[in-house]
């Protein structure tokens, strides 16, 4: 579906994209992640047009070359940003966005129609966009990004800042575009959403992509690794580097009430960590080790967490 080869992008002395070479395959759900600044979203920019390439390329086999036109026309971007009109209705905003890819009357009418279905916002159809709450806003700007049928859609961040329910009709949605045969490229800064509908992730840091495969394979990666979560009463501050400093700590991350401590596998440092628990007075709730997560696999590749 998509080729990318050996593709760079500057900004002045900031290389955003560094040389990078992958491969997307049709019907996939392409999972692209990294921490902030990572690069992410100038590689997309790069995918979808809208920023040229220093070097390198990015090709659509399926298209054959230099149909520039069928390409973008096979193409929706759902951005981070909210991008619909609010004063409009949902159908109003749907039927505009369909509008620009040239549908027109009966067409046009079932696309709207089949795009606020698909994004549950049919008896809504008639509200206002600025009426609704994060969720529907969520819902319609996929539904705008969807409604001239895409063959590949991009979502950039899709569920950031909604509620649980509209999060799960969103990622319900994501695999049903799989299932239909579209191609999807999914970046999220909630590595469980990955972890759940993604076929295929790519991990990507300071402009180059630093592993590749499915999530399986990607924890493979560590598996010299192992982690132990320690769970709070509540909300503490803590020392984290009193705990890097202990023998054979990889990483650790603090997530709301739960410590995370990634260690080299052999090193029995347990007493080591729990002596420092009590030195800081944190109140334990729960105490589990665990096989290395997703989200293990990320902050050992970076060293940071996704959301950094």
């Amino acid at each position: 579906m998509i080729q990318i080869r050996n593709a760079s992008k500057n900004f002045g002395a900031t290389l955003a994209v560094d040389n990078i070479s992958l491969d997307i395959r049709k019907g996939s759900l392409f999972g692209l992640l990294g921490p902030n600044g990572a690069g992410k979203s100038t590689l997309i920019n790069l995918v979808c047009g809208l920023l040229p390439a220093d070097s390198g390329s990015i090709s659509f086999p399926d298209f054959g070359p230099n149909n520039q036109r069928a390409i973008k026309k096979s193409l929706g971007l759902v951005p981070q940003e909210l991008a619909f009109y609010p004063n409009y209705t949902a159908m109003e905003n749907v039927r505009f966005f369909a509008s620009l890819y040239g549908l027109r009357g009966q067409a046009l009418r079932r696309a709207a129609d089949a795009a606020l279905e698909f994004a549950g916002l049919t008896d809504s159809a008639k509200k206002p966009a600025k009426a609704f709450s994060g969720g529907m806003k969520r819902r319609l700007n996929i539904a705008c990004g969807i409604v001239h049928d895409p063959q590949l859609i991009i979502l950039d961040e899709p569920t950031v800042g909604i509620d649980p329910q509209s999060r799960n009709h969103i990622l319900r949605s994501v695999e049903q575009l799989c299932r239909q045969g579209r191609t999807v490229i999914y970046t999220t800064h909630y590595m469980e959403e990955a972890e759940t509908v993604c076929t295929d992730i790519a991990i990507m840091d300071k402009g180059k992509i630093i592993a590749r495969g499915d999530k399986d394979e990607l924890k493979l990666l560590i598996k010299d690794s192992t982690q132990v979560c320690f769970y709070f009463k509540r909300p503490e501050e803590v020392d984290l580097a009193a705990f890097r400093k202990i023998n054979g700590v990889r990483h650790v991350q603090l997530d709301e009430q739960v410590l995370q401590v990634v260690s080299e596998v052999g090193i029995s440092n347990l007493n080591e960590l729990t002596a420092e628990i009590n030195r800081q007075a944190l109140l334990l709730s729960d105490i589990r080790s665990s096989s290395p997560s997703l989200e293990t696999v990320f902050l050992t590749l970076t060293g940071r967490s996704l959301r950094d």
